[in-house]
């Protein structure tokens, strides 16, 4: 590609076009996980719709790589490409709420902490993920689950319609009633299938919830993790808690002699009345010493939030994952083996509850088709200085291999790295084939494949 065919794209868009040349190249080119440092050809922030159609008809027609990047988070980097195109929708992050129907618009560049503002305005929220600066689409498109989901299902599940601009370049909107193969695989699908602009959702009443974070010396994880597991298995979905190891982090409740040393952390929250609320959290602060708690009324936004000052761009990132059928005693001893040598301030390994209100799915209503376990673990290795990066992805691939043993034979697409293609198959399960033969209607070329790629059916 020449510097003419870059122009005579800039003339078919109003969005600016981001070249090696341009002086604020290296911000344009970087996206959360500071591990990646990949050179596009060009960056097009995009403007409007009509940039979308002009910068997919220019890849598909010229060739190129096509990198699509919402809130840009993926922890393998696919909002990034060597030499070719990446469509930015850093500029796109309005939403809007029309609190009469529960129903809020979403861009596609816009991040979750961007979508609860707008919607805790009116006291509303859907399901999103644990990370403020996590974008709404690319958590949607994968699944989405979050604090809300055993409550209110997963983000794909509150996704009412989508608007996508396809491999051929043209605009569909892709709902229940309009192009209902592309929006069955959307919802848990990823970006194989084309180029969301917009993401309308189901809203629900939440505003201020009862929650926070409770923190554990290492040794109480059997204690707090049974309780744990004893407690989600039969709870009233309003409770939406997870537990997790981390090194004990910076924060003013946690005393500093637990700082940087491994601890157990309870985070989430009960979405119904205050005092229920205490009731409900109560057992966990009486199950074992408390090292530092901040539990009380706490806006939903800021509950989204929590994490968010922890993790700034740039850090470097790799992740692996497993669904569970249990979180039997022998993952939660596997948790406090691997945690006692937990790398960074930064890195996570959580285990989230998928029940409730996502067991009441049918494993092929959407394209996410784990609706029958329980938990779904992640071990997120971050951390700051490069110069660690072999140690720390080793103690990610050392986890992950021991608790592959429990898995329920896949992961959450969210959480998957750049080296776990060959999974695909196994992460979708039943539902494969049908995603390959939508992905050959759709995008039979494979344009969209700088993601977890599901392969066009021959």
């Amino acid at each position: 590609m020449n510097g003419n065919s870059l122009l005579s794209l800039q003339e078919k868009v109003r969005g600016p076009l981001t070249t090696a040349d341009s002086p604020d190249y290296d911000t344009a080119r970087a996206v959360y996980n500071g591990m990646i440092d990949k050179r596009p050809a060009a960056i097009l922030q995009v403007s409007q719709v009509a940039d979308v159609i002009a910068g997919v008809n220019f890849a598909r027609d010229e060739g190129l790589d096509l990198a699509l990047r919402g809130g840009g988070h993926s922890a393998p980097g696919f909002g990034t490409c060597d030499g070719g195109l990446v469509l930015d929708f850093t500029n796109r992050r309005g939403v809007r709420v029309d609190p009469s129907t529960a129903t809020a618009w979403s861009e596609t560049g816009a991040t979750w902490a961007d979508f609860n503002h707008a919607t805790n305005a009116f006291g509303l929220a859907t399901t999103g993920g644990i990370i403020g600066s996590t974008g709404v689409a690319g958590l949607t498109l994968g699944g989405g689950i979050g604090y809300l989901s055993r409550k209110y299902g997963l983000s794909c599940d509150n996704l009412k319609s989508a608007d996508v601009v396809t491999a051929d370049g043209k605009f569909r909107h892709a709902s229940a009633t309009e192009n209902d193969d592309l929006f069955w695989a959307l919802r848990g699908g990823t970006g194989n299938f084309g180029v969301v602009t917009s993401l309308e959702f189901t809203l629900h009443p939440v505003d201020v919830v009862y929650g926070g974070v409770a923190i554990y010396r290492l040794e109480h994880l059997e204690a707090v993790g049974q309780l744990y597991r004893d407690t989600i298995a039969t709870a009233a979905e309003e409770l939406g808690v997870f537990v997790g190891v981390h090194q004990g982090p910076p924060v003013p409740f946690l005393p500093e002699e637990h700082h940087g040393r491994p601890v157990v952390v309870l985070v989430g929250a009960w979405m119904g009345q205050h005092d229920e609320g205490q009731r409900r959290w109560q057992p966990f602060l009486d199950v074992a010493p408390v090292a530092g708690s901040f539990v009380g009324p706490i806006p939903y936004p800021a509950l989204n939030t929590l994490f968010d000052p922890l993790l700034p761009k740039g850090l470097q990132a790799y992740w692996k994952a497993e669904f569970l059928p249990a979180l039997t005693d022998e993952v939660i001893k596997l948790a406090k083996h691997h945690g006692e040598t937990i790398p960074s301030e930064e890195t996570a390994n959580h285990f989230y509850p998928v029940n409730g209100a996502v067991h009441r799915v049918a494993k092929d209503a959407t394209a996410f088709p784990y609706r029958d376990v329980e938990f779904a673990a992640v071990i997120a290795g971050m951390w700051e200085n490069p110069a660690d990066n072999e140690a720390n992805i080793r103690w990610v691939r050392d986890y992950a291999a021991a608790l592959s043993g429990h898995s329920a034979g896949g992961a959450y697409i969210n959480f998957m790295d750049a080296d776990d293609q060959s999974r695909i198959r196994d992460n979708y399960s039943g539902n494969y084939a049908r995603l390959a033969g939508i992905k050959a209607k759709y995008d039979p070329d494979n344009l969209f494949h700088i993601n977890q790629n599901i392969k066009p059916a021959t």
